[in-house]
């Protein structure tokens, strides 16, 4: 039997609606901070990631998913939503004059990388995924921050934290590469092999080993946090006052470094300990990449830029770990119990006017007994179930139950014909 490819989920109709509750939570909080949404291609350019990302990155080197086409382009599934965004952005030409400052967009949709498949983490995956445009400012990094704290306050999710580190700009970085090759070149012999590789490309990304020894060895490295710019430390240091000023609690960590190679200055990342994934967990992450728009556009456009994603598999583990209550989103409002072969076409026009009252309604078509009927109704959780018979046609009227108080009344076919909204708010009150 042709079974899913591995590392990918089905997702059924008995799971969507924790699905639908989170895509439409988070609409909610990113329309009150005004970001619109934006749909990319699928897949992109191989170039895009390679230079956009990183080529030392584990993304582009382990992970992405590449391949040639038909016309021998290299095309690859996208690994991550920034860079997809940051190209629109630019040949779209969103940094314009006219346009408005800052350009705020939001994406939901899936990624795709080749790793081991795990609790929480797949190799089709699905991010809600937040950028900003036009704005190098701390006020700009701490309202993408809050924003990212309210999506998971609006989901009602329990003990996380948020930390947060600055990686500079670019002299910091150069300073701080410096310092940390320095640093690493002793222990070079007992360094992984993917960090040796790593030590003079891009020393960085050794911070961002899973690799135990190699986070013993880092443990001790130099802080880049001493070797930031004075604007770097300015804009750091402005980061954490207002984080303060909104009651965000937050912790430092001068080791972190995120694992795309665009991040600069101010990084973040939202933590879990819950214990479904046995070990503190990243369920968000982002930050600031002001010069991603430049490497992008080949040096003719020069925005800043700052964002975050956030993982909707790890968030629906989490949720469901701690319990949070989901509203039903797609409730029932009337099933249809027809008895008797002659009601048939009653049946359906009831059920049109129901729907194109505003309401949803649903029925047995396979003519099975009522008590199969209200059976079904109850499992679908529907509010009412109005029952058209013989008798009731015979008596041009239709019989309404209202199934959580278990109040029944009928009713005129015409009255229902004409006033079906009345008549719902009758029997909910």
């Amino acid at each position: 039997m042709i079974q899913r490819p591995k590392g990918t989920a089905d997702i059924l109709p008995e799971d969507m609606n924790l699905w639908h509750y989170i895509e439409e939570t988070a609409r909610r909080v990113l329309d009150q901070y005004r970001y619109f949404e934006i749909r990319t291609p699928m897949f992109e350019s191989y170039e895009l990631f390679s230079r956009g990302v990183g080529e030392t990155t584990d993304v582009v080197s382990k992970e992405m998913y590449d391949f040639y086409d038909k016309g021998d382009r290299h095309i690859a599934l996208k690994p991550e939503g920034t860079a997809p965004i940051v190209r629109a952005y630019v040949e779209n030409k969103l940094y314009a004059p006219e346009q408005v400052k800052p350009y705020k967009v939001y994406y939901m949709g899936p990624m795709f990388r080749y790793e081991r498949p795990q609790s929480g983490r797949l190799r089709q995956f699905h991010q809600i995924g937040v950028e900003v445009f036009g704005e190098a400012s701390a006020a700009k990094d701490v309202e993408t921050i809050a924003l990212a704290m309210d999506l998971f306050k609006s989901l009602n999710i329990q003990h996380i934290k948020l930390v947060i580190n600055s990686l500079g700009d670019i002299d910091s970085r150069l300073a701080y590469r410096q310092a940390l090759i320095d640093y690493l070149t002793p222990f070079t012999d007992e360094l992984s092999e993917d960090s040796k590789t790593r030590l003079h490309k891009n020393p960085l990304r050794v911070l961002d080993s899973k690799d135990k020894k190699d986070i013993e060895i880092v443990a001790n490295a130099p802080s880049i946090l001493d070797y930031l710019s004075e604007e770097s430390t300015k804009r750091f240091n402005e980061v954490q006052s207002l984080l303060t000023a909104l009651g965000i609690e937050f912790e430092i960590d001068s080791n972190m470094v995120r694992g795309l190679d665009y991040y600069q200055d101010t990084i973040f990342e939202i933590m879990s300990e819950d214990k479904v994934f046995g070990a503190q967990t990243t369920i968000c992450g982002g930050g600031n990449y002001d010069g991603l728009v430049q490497e992008i556009s080949d040096g003719k456009e020069s925005v800043p830029g700052f964002g975050f994603g956030l993982g909707i598999e790890r968030l629906i583990l989490l949720m469901k770990a701690q319990a949070v209550a989901v509203p039903e989103m797609h409730a029932l409002d009337v099933y249809v119990v027809n008895i008797g072969e002659g009601t048939d076409e009653a049946a359906m026009k009831i059920m049109q006017h129901i729907r194109h009252a505003g309401f949803s309604a649903d029925r047995n078509f396979s003519g099975a007994k009522p008590k199969k009927q209200f059976k079904d109704a109850n499992k679908l959780g529907a509010d009412l179930v109005v029952t058209i018979g013989e008798s009731e046609l015979e008596n041009n009227q239709i019989t309404i139950k209202h199934m959580a108080s278990g109040k029944e009344a009928a009713y005129p076919l015409e009255r229902f014909a004409n006033d079906f909204t009345e008549i719902y708010k009758e029997l909910n009150k």
